[in-house]
């Protein structure tokens, strides 16, 4: 039997001095929130779990002040349209879509309040919001500011590789193109030569591989991707048999065997879209709550994963490192 991908935790109402917490009390029901995750339903529960750590910080408890509604995709793209459906059906006071899922959930439900972690996106290029201090319509959230990122994640693949003139970049096609933007800009001002590769499912991951190392670049650039993260551990292996080192946004790739990850701490983020979902909760409109930024950022440095691929790591790099695996 398959496990179900979409799970609803409804209960009884208990009382408390917001408005829609007040709402709930009058009408017998709770505030009803949606989150909505690419990946497997598994991740999705361990990540929601993490903005209900966030909910509670705001004085939002489940079951009795809030009730989670989890959706998973499973990576397939198809279900997401029938999974909003059924959110928007259920009458829910607020979306949590997760990276990568903003524009099509905005375009879904353009009326319901939404509180986004986006990676991939760049909010006010995009149209989502007017201005970062002021979002002005139903959308705030947490986005990555991409064209710094960018240009960091490649200095720091230059440092580890003194000599690198040429990169492969995995691109999910699926995703919004702000972060391959900024990073083939930042590319180009450091005069490193890229070419991009696509890769959107797992069965792509070996094939992708194998012609990302025929084509014998210095080093390989992951951008984010449901596939890339989810499936860290294979990425990590083949990076290694293919000896390409390589740089993702996903700590995991690193605990994992992978060479170098730099990206923001993601704990903290879907905690803190609990904390923003529960400022929308108490009344504070998504086109008044300022668009957030990450403000940790951690970079992990795996020493196993350089002595497989002959490299010195330099002693700068290894004391900006928040983490290095021995």
């Amino acid at each position: 039997m398959r496990r179900r991908e979409f799970i609803t935790l409804l209960s009884v109402v208990a009382a408390a001095a917001r408005p829609l917490a007040a709402k709930a009390q009058q009408t017998g029901s709770v505030p009803k929130v949606g989150f909505v995750f690419a990946g497997p339903e598994a991740y999705a529960k361990t990540r929601s779990a993490l903005v209900l750590d966030g909910l509670r910080s705001e004085g939002f408890r489940e079951p009795n002040q809030v009730a989670l509604v989890v959706c998973a995709t499973g990576g397939d793209p198809a279900r997401l349209a029938p999974l909003l459906a059924e959110l928007i059906a259920n009458k829910v006071d607020i979306i949590l879509p997760m990276t990568a899922l903003t524009v099509s959930v905005h375009s879904a439900a353009p009326d319901i309040p939404i509180v986004t972690f986006e990676l991939e996106l760049d909010p006010i290029e995009s149209g989502m919001v007017a201005s970062l201090a002021h979002p002005g319509g139903n959308v705030t959230g947490i986005f990555l500011d991409l064209p710094e990122f960018g240009t960091t994640w490649l200095e720091l693949l230059k440092e580890a590789l003194p000599r690198l003139a040429s990169i492969v970049v995995l691109w999910d096609p699926s995703t919004p193109v702000a972060q391959r933007t900024a990073v083939l800009a930042a590319a180009k001002r450091l005069n490193i030569a890229t070419e991009v590769m696509e890769v959107k499912e797992p069965a792509e991951l070996d094939p992708v591989f194998e012609t990302a190392s025929a084509h014998q670049p210095d080093g390989l650039l992951m951008l984010s991707a449901p596939v890339l993260s989810i499936y860290s551990k294979h990425v990590a292996e083949l990076t290694l048999k293919h000896r390409l080192p390589a740089i993702s946004m996903f700590s995991s790739f690193a605990h994992a065997g992978g060479l170098l990850a730099y990206g923001p701490n993601l704990e903290d983020l879907y905690r803190e879209v609990g904390v923003m979902t529960g400022k929308v909760l108490k009344g504070t409109k998504p086109a008044d709550l300022p668009v957030e930024r990450p403000a940790r950022f951690e970079l992990v440095v795996n020493l196993k994963a350089a002595k497989a691929l002959d490299l010195n790591i330099s002693n700068l790099l290894l004391a900006r490192a928040d983490e290095v695996i021995e």
